[in-house]
C-alpha cells in the first residue's frame, strides 16, 4: 500500500537541498513530512539500504530505502503476523553490515 509517491526531475543542487531537509526533519522531529499535509513518524532504529546500479552504459541509479517496524505494533500480542519472540530477538544491522564490506 503506497502512502505517497512523487517523481520529478530536479537539479543536483535541488536534490542535495531536499536530502538535507529530509535529514534535518529526521534529526529534529523524528518525522518525514510529505505532500501538502502528511507526515510519518520514524522509529529510533531503522534498517537502511543503499543500492547503486548501472542500468545500461549511460544510465545509473541510486536507491536509498529506510524501513522500520512501529514499536507499538511489534510488541502488541494481537498484532497480526508478528511473533513476539522474533520481534524481541531481532537486532537491526549496523551501518557496517549494509556496506557490503
Amino acid at each position: 500500500m503506497d502512502i505517497y509517491e512523487d517523481a520529478r526531475t530536479v537539479s543536483r543542487a535541488d536534490l542535495a537541498a531536499w536530502l538535507r531537509q529530509l535529514a534535518s526533519q529526521l534529526e529534529t522531529t523524528g518525522q518525514v513530512f510529505y505532500g501538502a499535509a502528511g507526515a510519518i513518524a520514524v522509529a529510533d532504529q531503522v534498517r537502511c539500504e543503499l543500492e547503486i546500479e548501472q542500468e545500461d552504459q549511460d544510465e545509473f541509479s541510486i536507491e536509498i530505502e529506510f524501513s522500520w517496524v512501529n514499536p507499538k505494533a511489534a510488541t502488541a500480542t494481537d498484532a497480526p503476523g508478528v511473533r513476539k519472540a522474533e520481534a524481541a530477538t531481532e537486532e537491526p544491522e549496523s551501518a557496517e553490515d549494509t556496506t557490503g564490506e
